[in-house]
């Protein structure tokens, strides 16, 4: 007999499942059943929040969902977090849990782990969230929503087996169901090449939905000799190209960009305000003639726009590239070199000092993965910081804004791409959310390099309270030691100044280490 949850590990192996994140539980032991003896490799975090940040992590670099089993009740609440995240930044994530036997359900009687409405309370979080109460409800459920992630704007998703369910017997499994390709719309593109070829100053704004669409996006930008801003997500893309503008469109110099385009196109970018008005100053110039290139219909009715092209960027851009004749219709080098002076004119000597030390990562550990928390050095780099890989630079410092997310998020990426050098830079007071995930990183023997900025507080938030005239409370507690964390969880350790030479250096005496690694950067506090 196969029983649910053996069906459930083949039918997610069908559907291209290699990796899952979870904490078993007693009341998941009959998902797992199936488990030990696939192809899947489960990684056990210490927490269920890094659990599901680990499957972001691995998601944003993979480019599949990241999946997260979970337990009943306080497994599922202890990963609406990482699902909040992944739902601001349109992260593809199945979150599979257990939920009490049928018969109790919404009755109050006691269980342990029940929750008055636990799949109503998912849902708020969720992009959909289905519960499996009869065997063949199983594939359908899987079917829906990995056709979610095909075709939708990406984000989370939760699935919850009960427990009288899970052990029962499950017929053949059908193929799962392979969504159509959505194919560009040919006249939406003739249209839109057309205004394109029109423009004087055209500008590309590319958000994360434009990432993994890195090559038809320099074509773009060169056939148009348009500028290219970079939000948060959408960094690496044309490191170091003369039309690229790494750089916040939160900054008034590339605002004025912004206000000089006679056309805009828009790329996979929902125009939020972390991203455009990350000082809550408002202000932002809205362009006047805007194309945008966006997968969701929903978020397309959210804003005025001229043209609106519904796919992925991966096709829509190519078709825009063949449509455009030969030969930049302008030339758009200084104008983004003019944002790009004045974007690093914008920012104080404390930031450019903390861009400098990033600056100095990237060229130390050249095509890094670099994951971050809400720290100093994070926010800096969102401001004006050039990548050197498509989608290597993420962080939780936009959008939700979770704390904790560095460390295990970081370890989903190195479990997503092997081969990649992965640098997790987190404050010391992002850390201790999630500390003990270090020792899933040894037990993977995954090459993360922790970087660890330790100020000695929540130095942005104390910031914000002095800025606004507040006493400064609770943004100071007690760091741990480092280096005896470090020890602990059997880390190289190195200790850095916050300067571009000595972190470099500990980076370079570091790098030969087998596994993770720390180092401590003194940041002062």
């Amino acid at each position: 007999m196969t029983t649910v949850g053996e069906a459930l590990v083949k039918a997610l192996e069908a559907h291209g499942v290699r990796t899952v994140f979870g904490i078993p539980g007693v009341h998941t032991v009959e998902l797992y059943r199936g488990l030990a003896g696939s192809t899947i490799r489960h990684v056990t975090p210490r927490h269920e929040q890094g659990a599901g940040f680990m499957a972001d992590g691995y998601a944003r670099v993979s480019g599949r969902p990241g999946v997260a089993f979970v337990i009943t009740g306080p497994g599922l609440t202890n990963t609406l977090t990482p699902m909040g995240q992944a739902r601001a930044d349109s992260v593809p994530m199945l979150v599979l849990s257990g939920v009490n036997r049928r018969d109790t359900l919404g009755k109050g009687l006691g269980h342990l782990h029940e929750l008055p409405d636990q799949r109503g309370m998912a849902a708020l979080v969720a992009l959909s969230s289905d519960r499996v109460e009869a065997p063949a409800e199983l594939g359908p459920a899987l079917d829906r929503a990995f056709a979610g992630f095909a075709t939708g704007r990406p984000g989370p998703r939760h699935i919850e087996v009960p427990t009288d369910v899970m052990g029962l017997a499950a017929g053949p499994a059908a193929a799962p169901a392979a969504p159509g390709p959505m194919l560009p719309d040919g006249p939406a593109i003739a249209a839109a090449a057309a205004r394109l070829t029109r423009a004087r100053t055209p500008l590309i704004l590319a958000g994360g939905g434009a990432k993994r669409a890195g090559a038809a996006l320099r074509a773009l930008a060169e056939r148009l000799g348009a500028p290219v801003v970079q939000t948060v997500n959408a960094r690496g893309l044309m490191h170091g190209h003369p039309l690229t503008v790494a750089a916040s469109p939160s900054l008034e110099p590339v605002r004025d960009l912004i206000r000089d385009a006679d056309t805009v196109l828009a790329i996979g970018t929902e125009f939020g305000p972390t991203d455009y008005d990350m000082y809550g100053r408002g202000g932002l110039p809205w362009p006047s003639h805007l194309i945008r290139v966006e997968i969701d219909a929903a978020q397309l009715a959210r804003h005025p726009v001229d043209l609106a092209l519904r796919g992925h960027a991966e096709t829509i851009l190519p078709a825009l590239v063949a449509a455009l004749p030969d030969g930049a219709a302008t030339d758009g080098t200084a104008r983004a070199e003019a944002a790009r002076a004045g974007a690093w004119a914008a920012l104080d000597d404390t930031m450019r000092g903390q861009i400098a030390v990033l600056n100095a990562v990237r060229d130390t550990v050249q095509g890094a993965i670099f994951v971050g928390d809400s720290t100093q050095a994070v926010y800096a780099g969102n401001l004006c910081y050039d990548h050197d890989r498509p989608g290597g630079w993420f962080n939780a410092a936009t959008g939700y804004g979770a704390l904790g997310y560095a460390i295990p998020a970081a370890i989903g990426a190195a479990l997503a791409d092997p081969q990649a050098p992965v640098i997790c830079l987190a404050g010391d007071g992002g850390a201790q959310f999630t500390l003990p995930e270090l020792m899933t990183a040894v037990d993977e023997n995954l090459p993360v390099i922790f970087l660890i900025w330790n100020n000695r507080a929540y130095g942005e938030i104390a910031a914000s309270m002095e800025a606004a005239g507040v006493g400064v409370i609770g943004c100071h507690p007690t760091p741990p030691d480092f280096e005896a964390v470090a020890r602990s969880c059997a880390l190289p350790y190195r200790r850095a100044k916050m300067s571009p030479e000595s972190v470099a250096e500990a980076l370079r005496a570091l790098r030969p280490a087998n596994g993770p690694v720390m180092i401590e950067i003194d940041a002062g506090g």
